[in-house]
């Protein structure tokens, strides 16, 4: 006869350990001021619901629930039947990316608010969808297919020659969760996309919404000229 197993329960989130820092907080942590070891504390739980800062921050705002995204917000949820309301994150989270950038988890919480279900709700659709994203990209953002007809087209020796180009350091890229990294400037970030649907074209790659195809390592330079004022 089988017994019964117990399921521990999850832990709740400590929300504290996972505000998103300031500038100041940012910086204080950066050269050791804060009196912090520089190590993360947070659980795996915890860190799925964490917004990491990166220079790319000082280009968009912070979260802030305006009287226009509210009624944005409205506008879409009223698109639902009450029953299915929660199918309305996916259109919400693109709001909040749209406007700010990426994903706080401050904003997590207010979809979360807005369409009366659990913050880890909304955390499962923010980290199972790799559109979106937990921390703040460059001004320039190159997503860059690494999928096999763009990889034999030279797609890696692509992102080397972005990241050379750039100063960013992939070193640190978890490749699944965080893929997203950001050079020293704040300008530019660059991340793999899977196949991007222009195999004959291949490498191609996107920046920010636009799609350029053909983009071999030698005209990297070339590319992201075209996007600096």
């Amino acid at each position: 006869m089988s017994s019964k197993i117990e399921v521990p329960k999850p832990a709740a989130i400590d929300r504290s350990a996972v505000k998103y820092q300031d500038k100041q907080e940012s910086d204080a942590c950066a050269t050791g001021s804060c009196g912090c070891s520089g190590e993360s504390q947070l659980s795996v739980l915890e860190k799925n619901v964490h917004s990491p800062v990166t220079p790319g921050a000082k280009n968009f705002p912070c979260f802030k629930v305006t009287p226009e995204l509210d009624a944005e917000a409205n506008r879409r949820i009223a698109q639902y039947p009450a029953e299915q309301i929660r199918s309305a994150v996916l259109p919400l989270l693109h709001e909040v990316q749209h406007k700010f950038g990426f994903i706080s988890p401050e904003s997590i919480d207010w979809v979360a608010k807005k369409l009366g279900i659990e913050p880890m709700q909304v955390v499962e659709v923010v980290t199972f969808y790799p559109g979106f994203r937990q921390k703040a990209p460059g001004k320039i953002h190159v997503r860059v297919c690494r999928t096999l007809s763009c990889a034999m087209g030279g797609s890696y020796e692509l992102m080397e020659k972005l990241c050379e180009l750039t100063q960013i350091d992939r070193s640190q890229e978890d490749g699944h969760k965080d893929t997203i990294s950001v050079s020293p400037c704040g300008n530019f970030s660059v991340e793999y996309a899977e196949c991007l649907a222009s195999c004959g074209t291949a490498p191609v790659c996107l920046v920010n919404d636009d799609f350029h195809e053909g983009i071999t390592a030698d005209k990297a330079k070339a590319l992201l000229e075209g996007y600096q004022s």
